[in-house]
């Protein structure tokens, strides 16, 4: 099998697994990742297409494959304002999957946040809902939303909240158990390798996935 994968997001915790995974995977013949600044990866599968995610015309060029897989993400400190994370966290993706399927791929996998919802009074969580609802909006023949609670691996910035986190992970995997088990912290590698299960099995219609074992 040859395919294309297409990457949103390659630089992020998830993103670099994600690449790191479809690089390994021989049903990929091309994997294009769209960057805003070149990534310090070299791989003879690896396509880098550096451009503005604003420039709908190279959006265009470059979201032609099989199957795009989004993980991009920010935070409002790191964006600077609300109005900067919607447009990185909602309307990126959202942009891109219009185009995407325009260009005839089948296929969307999002990686979402537990939680989300359009209707949610969290700002982030409506965010992230009103980008699910968005895409399912397009009408892609499969659309693979995945919602992971806090992602635990090695970032290239320490966040003091994350650090706390990582410290009580032990005690929220004891206590998340039942319904609750969708909100244990996650390896961001596992979700990776859940995104790239969603990406080969192409099943028709909107599937949702909560609740992640390492």
């Amino acid at each position: 099998m040859s395919r294309t994968a297409i990457v949103i997001g390659g630089s992020g915790l998830t993103g670099h697994e994600l690449l790191l995974a479809l690089l390994r995977d021989e049903d990929y013949s091309t994997v294009k990742v769209l960057v805003r600044k070149p990534l310090e990866l070299q791989h003879p599968k690896l396509r880098q297409l550096t451009l503005s995610f604003g420039d709908e015309n190279a959006l265009r060029n470059a979201l032609q494959g099989d199957v795009v897989l989004c993980c991009i993400g920010t935070t409002i400190k790191k964006a600077g304002s609300r109005a900067a994370f919607r447009e990185v966290d909602r309307d990126i993706p959202i942009r891109c999957g219009t185009i995407a399927h325009q260009n005839g791929v089948p296929q969307f996998v999002l990686m979402s946040s537990v939680g989300a919802h359009p209707g949610s009074s969290n700002f982030y969580l409506r965010t992230k809902g009103e980008a699910e609802a968005g895409l399912q909006a397009i009408g892609f023949s499969s659309l693979s939303i995945l919602r992971p609670s806090f992602l635990l691996g090695k970032r290239k910035e320490a966040r003091f909240g994350e650090k706390v986190v990582e410290l009580f992970t032990p005690l929220m995997r004891l206590l998340c158990r039942g319904a609750w088990r969708k909100y244990r912290p996650v390896k961001a590698e596992t979700v990776a390798g859940a995104m790239l299960v969603m990406a080969k099995r192409a099943q028709p219609g909107m599937h949702i996935v909560e609740g992640f074992d390492d």
